[in-house]
């Protein structure tokens, strides 16, 4: 009798850390989405950005500088129809110079809040969802916030140089950027990376993981956003993930997570990290989700441009919720929706 009181008391504690260890990684915030909302964000826009940038003859890679400057420009275009003021910030590359195009909004001094994509590509790819998905997030947030000033400066920062042979060096645009920011001692409330936002499957094991048995806490399906932060970085998590869950329906997991794991620093954020700043990724997953992951493949008519849609007006509602704007609700002057992308 006293043998299988302690088995069930071993089982009740095991069930208990179980149960713990996964609300840790889930980061459940128990507030449910909107359900079905207006879908503010414009598929049609989004798919004509993607198109825009993946049809640059040569490419978006540092070998055609003739290509990157194709894609600043029109950034930089988009930006000011915006509303947004636009600055450049260039800088020298080995024996090249780059060029990180950036739209702010709100007041010129104070906290800042950062949400910034890689508009570079691997040489020989067009591209779509890395990173012209992400761009063109950045394109559609800047028309979503033109409709108001914020009280808190919001910075949409399109970066040059996040590939290899860049990647991990100071050469990355965003690295630039942030050390920019340490130098002026800017005060950041927090950094959000948009890497690879456009691809989504519904398909059964469609998802793969870093780790073996995340699938069983995930799902397998490639049919969400991920949310991901360092392991210092728990309360900016859950705060981002219930803003966006406030702002629409797309499922969204969280996980703050060792950089250790592949996958974990494999973008711009790492280089706010590494100064110091609140950082988190948005991502669709890359190589874990799309087949066409630095391929030939990687072109505009493999995302959804419908859930990409949504997707941004969830970072909006994040974004206005770090700026201490509340607005956790659709606005008055939605957009009608939109049907599928």
């Amino acid at each position: 009798m006293i043998v299988l009181k302690v088995l069930l008391l071993s089982a009740v504690v095991l069930l208990l850390l179980i149960l713990l260890v996964t609300a840790w990684v889930l980061q459940p915030t128990f507030r449910r989405s909107q359900g079905q909302l207006w879908v503010r964000g414009d598929p049609v826009r989004l798919r004509q950005d993607v198109a825009a940038l993946t049809s640059i003859p040569g490419g978006r890679s540092y070998l055609n500088g003739t290509g990157l400057a194709t894609a600043a420009a029109y950034i930089r275009t988009s930006f000011a129809e915006s509303g947004a003021r636009v600055t450049e910030q260039v800088y020298c590359g080995g024996t090249a110079s780059y060029t990180n195009v950036i739209a702010s909004f709100g007041p010129e001094t104070g906290d800042r809040i950062i949400v910034g994509a890689h508009y570079d590509t691997v040489r020989g790819t067009p591209g779509a969802d890395d990173n012209a998905s992400g761009v063109a997030g950045l394109l559609e947030l800047a028309r979503a916030l033109s409709s108001g000033i914020p009280q808190t400066r919001i910075d949409l920062v399109a970066y040059v140089l996040e590939e290899l042979p860049f990647f991990r060096t100071e050469q990355m645009g965003s690295y630039v950027h942030a050390k920019s920011l340490r130098d002026a001692n800017v005060r950041v409330r927090a950094m959000i990376c948009l890497e690879m936002i456009g691809y989504y499957t519904d398909l059964p094991n469609s998802q793969e993981y870093p780790l073996s048995g995340m699938a069983t806490i995930y799902g397998n399906r490639g049919d969400f956003i991920a949310l991901v932060g360092n392991m210092g970085q728990r309360a900016l998590v859950r705060s981002v993930k219930r803003a966006m869950l406030a702002g629409g329906d797309l499922p969204i997991v969280s996980a703050n997570a060792p950089r250790s794991i592949p996958g974990i620093d494999y973008s711009d954020h790492r280089n706010y990290w590494a100064f110091g700043y609140p950082a988190v990724m948005l991502t669709d997953t890359a190589f874990y989700r799309n087949p066409n992951y630095h391929a030939t493949g990687d072109t505009p008519d493999t995302l959804d441009y419908h859930r990409m849609a949504k997707l941004v007006d969830q970072i909006d509602s994040a974004v206005m919720y770090l700026a201490g704007e509340r607005r956790l609700a659709p606005r008055s002057n939605a957009r009608s929706q939109h049907g599928t992308g």
